[in-house]
């Protein structure tokens, strides 16, 4: 086989979930020694397609070739054994065991009928290196490390399986971005050394920088491949979408608001991770928080809705001093706070349970009478936030599993409106999800700071803290190193302050 024929190839893949066509006659043809970028947006059927190549679930029509010979597998394991494997962008690790245990679990070493610790520990280190992710000891518990670190483990994981055929589903979008520069290097060299590479995501510079191949998905159709490059962002998103793409962002208040604050940081601390944190957020604002991943962003989230113990400093909201002891006392009537959290899986969501469930559990109180439901009120709470959010669902009693990212993510936004909060925190909150669902946040965001929300938005991507926010606030070690308003707000001036270097220095790193 030469590297331009190809070494896995779908025809006229069709698959349904009773009534619901998640693809209908897709076709993709993916080259050894390439990088294919697959795109579209949540719902497209992209998770059904790479779900197909991976045996986890069987087409009902077409048939799928590798190396020319037409096979079926019936289970992941069957794919893996055909060099087909996967690294899901919802972590497949167990969080109990250890990274060198995940690594190798689905085929370990053994030796007189033992594991051999010894082997495994090996295996286990030259996976983490081959995937840049050399610092991550073997003997660590999956539980005990970050999210970004886990899904190193997670390619390291996949890695060890020698595949012929990577997959990768959002694999950046948890990463830091020193991580995910490593990631790159590898994807480049596994390309150079012949192997062939699916690559899933909605970061279009990262589509710019590796992928040779691309075919966009929309509505559970293969719409058009054609080689990277030939097609300016503009028109790859209006493929994905179907439509004219235009204004992105909705447009900002061309005047700040003069009401008085309605949170305030005075000298916030904690431990070693936030240090002397002052700010003042008004209602009918978007205030940004940027910075290189890690600067204390995520805790000074968590600290303002009660997560953190022992801070230091004062909170105030309307003017009165609180005590955030717990998650609870921030959401209560008096301070009406809520926190949209960075992994909808396992920190938003209970993925068994249905979306009404799902949708009602934080404001039980809300619509609930003596102790008991009242169903007709949470019916109405549920059917405003559906049709407010144009969450996608066949049915509010279909398990929230069920629903793409995207619509996942909307139903964590719309579980905590439900409280009709003031003071909105969002840790990254458009993490893995596309364009067109993007789009739809920014404006629900606009549109909750005008009608009076504060809102505190977190984002590791620049282009939605220069779209969104009125104000950036650029986090360094921990500390508030710099505020940024009005025309300020640039790529230049938020890369400077990430890395607290002159505006020079940063644009001349950036031309590098």
């Amino acid at each position: 086989m030469t590297l331009s024929e190809p070494l896995l190839r779908l025809e006229g893949i069709s698959k349904r979930y009773g009534g619901a066509i998640a693809l209908k006659e897709a076709n993709i043809a993916v080259r050894p020694g390439a990088i294919h970028a697959v795109l579209g947006e949540n719902g497209a059927g992209k998770s059904t397609l790479i779900k197909i190549m991976a045996g986890v679930v069987a087409p009902d029509e077409g048939r799928m070739l590798l190396e020319g010979n037409e096979v079926s597998f019936a289970s992941p394991a069957a794919a893996n054994a055909a060099g087909i494997v996967c690294v899901f962008q919802e972590l497949s690790l167990i969080p109990d065991l250890s990274v060198a245990d995940n690594i190798v679990i689905s085929n370990p070493p053994l030796r007189f009928g033992m594991i051999d610790r010894k082997r495994q520990r090996q295996i286990a280190e030259e996976a983490l290196a081959r995937a840049g992710a050399a610092d991550i000891h073997p003997s660590s518990m999956v539980k005990d490390l970050p999210l970004s670190r886990r899904q190193m483990v997670e390619i390291a994981k996949a890695l060890a399986r020698k595949p012929r055929l990577m997959i990768l589903d959002e694999a950046t979008s948890a990463l830091t971005q020193s991580d995910v520069e490593k990631v790159f290097d590898v994807l480049k060299q596994l390309k150079a050394e012949g192997m062939a590479l699916i690559y899933i995501s909605h970061r279009m510079h990262e589509i710019t920088e590796l992928a040779n191949d691309c075919t966009v998905f929309r509505n559970g159709r293969s719409i058009e491949s054609y080689p990277a490059g030939t097609k300016t962002d503009q028109q790859v998103v209006e493929l994905m979408i179907g439509r004219e793409y235009t204004n992105v962002f909705p447009p900002k208040p061309q005047q700040s608001r003069a009401d008085a604050p309605v949170l305030s940081c005075r000298d916030l601390s904690w431990g070693d991770r936030l240090s002397g944190i002052n700010f003042d957020v008004r209602p009918g604002e978007i205030i940004g928080f940027g910075g290189l991943d890690g600067q204390g962003q995520r805790e000074l989230l968590l600290a303002l809705f009660g997560v953190l113990r022992d801070l230091k400093g004062e909170v105030t909201v309307d003017g009165r001093l609180v005590r955030l002891k717990s998650p609870g006392a921030a959401k209560s009537g008096g301070i009406s706070m809520a926190l949209i959290p960075e992994d909808r899986k396992t920190e938003g969501l209970m993925l068994p349970m249905t979306v009404r469930e799902n949708l009602s559990i934080a404001a039980l109180d809300r619509v609930s009478r003596n102790g008991v439901i009242d169903r007709a009120a949470e019916l109405r709470e549920i059917d405003e936030l559906l049709k407010l959010l144009a969450i996608k669902a066949a049915t509010i009693d279909m398990p929230v599993a069920s629903l793409s990212g995207g619509n996942q993510q909307k139903v964590v936004i719309a579980k905590w409106l439900m409280n009709r909060p003031r003071i909105i925190l969002l840790n990254d909150p458009t993490r893995g999800i596309d364009v067109g669902t993007k789009q739809e946040i920014y404006a629900l965001l606009r549109k909750l700071a005008d009608a009076g929300a504060a809102i505190i938005f977190y984002s590791t991507d620049y282009d939605e803290l220069i779209g969104c926010c009125d104000r950036v606030l650029v986090m360094y070690d921990g500390s508030i190193i710099r505020v940024l308003k009005g025309d300020e707000i640039n790529e230049h001036e938020l890369v400077s302050a990430a890395l607290n270097i002159g505006a020079g220095e940063a644009q001349q790193r950036m031309a590098q």
